[in-house]
């Protein structure tokens, strides 16, 4: 499996921006649809943003139009610029492939808290 290290997380007020970044280790990075997924406390995990090995994006609707989702394949680094930020963004960050087929161990995630 490879390993990711997700950073960049932390607090924020409402309306604030975040940039989380993934650093994946090996060489299937770039050979992989990436994306960002998010668990809240007491919900489920959710993919909220993914870029294809192409450069196309896709986003979940609570997200659409304030989260940025990017990568640097010579870098094997997936990121995620979060704008406007809302209380209901408050989750753990995790980044791994799209679709999840367990080729990327989940990383310990990092953390967004957003305060109203």
């Amino acid at each position: 499996q490879v390993h990711v290290v997700e950073s960049g997380g932390g607090l924020v007020q409402a309306g604030g921006s975040l940039r989380l970044s993934c650093a994946a280790s090996g060489t299937i990075f770039s050979g992989n649809s990436m994306g960002w997924y998010r668990q809240a406390p007491g919900k489920e995990r959710e993919l909220v943003a993914a870029a294809s090995t192409g450069g196309m994006t896709h986003y979940a609707d609570s997200v659409l139009g304030r989260f940025t989702v990017s990568r640097d394949n010579a870098k094997n680094i997936l990121y995620l610029e979060m704008t406007s930020l809302q209380p209901e963004d408050t989750a753990m960050y995790y980044c791994a492939e799209v679709p999840r087929l367990g080729m990327f161990q989940w990383g310990k995630g990092t953390l967004v808290t957003v305060s109203s």
